[in-house]
């Protein structure tokens, strides 16, 4: 948020950036318990569309409630951002995120963040990649060799 002269919010944001990015989401994943993504809505627009390889989400509300039943399923969330960089209206992240759901072991997700931003510099899009079945599978016994296998097999 960008502060008046007189200390006051002037309630616009400050248009995101590398060095931002990294701010707010190492306050979103914390080390001990269910992430927060609060402070971070403001900066996605009304029209976001979200994917992953899982889904698509239009819509800042459908995003906050698909960022709501992940804080509620997960026991634990962690992420790490392990490298960033930026371009025109572009910021890529490269990351760690370590979940505990209920009655599961830690599984680690490998993957990499691409936003896109609008004039404004507030996300408009935002595309997550990651192997979800070969990190998930890693963790599960028999399938840590056999899904490799499969994979080498079928794809080459």
């Amino acid at each position: 948020m960008k502060m008046s002269e007189n200390g006051q919010s002037t309630g616009e944001l400050t248009p995101l950036d590398t060095e931002l990015v990294l701010d707010l989401w190492s306050k979103t994943y914390n080390t001990h318990g269910k992430p927060d993504w609060s402070h971070i809505f403001g900066y996605y627009v009304d029209e976001i569309v979200f994917q992953d390889p899982i889904q698509k989400v239009i819509g800042k509300d459908a995003f906050v409630a698909m960022c709501n039943r992940l804080t509620e399923r997960c026991k634990e969330l962690k992420m790490n951002i392990t490298a960033i960089a930026s371009g025109e209206n572009l910021i890529f992240m490269q990351w760690e995120m370590t979940m505990i759901f209920r009655n599961t072991p830690s599984t680690t997700l490998y993957g990499c963040t691409k936003l896109t931003l609008d004039d404004d510099g507030r996300i408009v899009h935002q595309r997550d990649y990651y192997d979800l079945w070969g990190d998930i599978f890693a963790n599960v016994p028999g399938m840590k060799r056999a899904y490799p296998r499969f994979m080498k097999r079928v794809f080459g």
